[in-house]
């Protein structure tokens, strides 16, 4: 396992990370145990970055993490937290607040589920309309000069959001969706982030399952997110589907699996990005982490964009709701 710096000034991190959130229900139900075994599965061979948000699974997420880093496993870990998604008990979304003193709040309850004096790094999960980025950023700051946070990221905002977030303190990340089929970062919040020295930290490398080599139509249930994704509707996912196939026999002529090709892709467009995984299973991790011994020729790039040309995919990430609310989308 390799390690870098976060940012220009963030914690040292390893080259791939663990995303959480499918262990708290979003994918439908999972194995508690498992999910355990997986995170100190990822520790043990070196990963350190465990992203999670504290509405995923209305705080289970965090508390299941807590459980997992019980002992002196927290010394191992980098706590990447994401904060403000607003839920119903029925768990349905309520909205989003991003307000000083909701931060605040957010904060205090986070650090008590995960057992811990601080977090590593903390971000807004989206854009409050109603709350000036700065008014925010300044309040993750004041818990910085506190010490109840380390370090300050964003998530899917876009350029302008991170000039002025970057004015206020400074950014070590930018969490944002990156994959061979979900590019939008390409079109000028890549080339932002690397001029202000902030690094990305990219989600749905495999997105959400469907460029995994492993997805079936039949797969989501209630309960489960992608029942509702666009990409994942009838009149797209077979189109998608062909896409895996055509990157399938790239990563076959390789020695490698689809999965491995779709992480390694990521990994090999900067030093700069570090790939989120979302494995659930000890099985789906070490999948993964094969990924890491994947190197990347020129022949074999053209051969993957060949294989899945940007803009190739059917539908977008995410509903027509939700994508009005990606700064990343509608912001400059």
């Amino acid at each position: 396992m390799q390690y870098r710096q976060l940012g220009a000034t963030g914690p040292r991190v390893s080259e791939i990370g663990l995303g959480c959130m499918g262990m708290s229900g979003i994918y439908g139900p999972s194995d508690r145990a498992e999910s355990i075994a997986t995170i100190h599965a990822a520790l043990e061979t070196g990963i350190n970055l465990l992203d999670t948000g504290d509405f995923y699974g209305s705080g289970h997420n965090e508390m299941l993490i807590c459980e997992a880093l019980k002992g002196s496993r927290r010394d191992n870990a980098v706590l990447s937290v994401k904060f403000g998604g607003l839920r119903d008990p029925a768990g349905g979304w309520t909205g989003f607040d991003a307000r000083p003193q909701a931060v605040k709040n957010f904060v205090a309850y986070s650090l008590q589920r995960l057992g811990v004096d601080y977090l590593d790094i903390y971000r807004p999960a989206r854009i409050d309309p109603n709350v000036p980025i700065e008014e925010t950023i300044g309040a993750i700051a004041d818990l910085v000069k506190a010490g109840y946070v380390k370090h300050i990221g964003l998530s899917e905002v876009g350029s302008e959001t991170i000039r002025r977030a970057a004015a206020v303190h400074p950014i070590v990340d930018l969490q944002i969706e990156y994959s061979l089929i979900s590019r939008g970062i390409e079109d000028g919040i890549l080339e932002t982030c690397r001029e202000l020295g902030v690094d990305i930290t990219a989600y749905g490398v495999l997105s959400r399952g469907l460029i995994s080599g492993h997805w079936t139509k039949e797969r989501a249930g209630p309960g489960d997110f992608r029942a509702h994704s666009p990409r994942f509707q009838p009149e797209n996912v077979d189109k998608n589907l062909a896409l895996v196939d055509a990157l399938e026999q790239v990563a076959a002529a390789k020695g490698v699996t689809v999965a491995q090709i779709a992480i390694a892709w990521v990994a090999a467009q900067g030093d700069d990005i570090i790939p989120l995984i979302g494995a659930r299973s000890r099985d789906r991790l070490t999948e993964a982490m094969g990924a890491i011994a994947v190197v990347l020729t020129r022949d074999d790039l053209a051969a993957i964009e060949a294989a899945v040309p940007k803009g190739a995919a059917a539908g977008d990430r995410y509903a027509a709701v939700q994508m009005a609310h990606l700064d990343s989308e509608t912001g400059h």
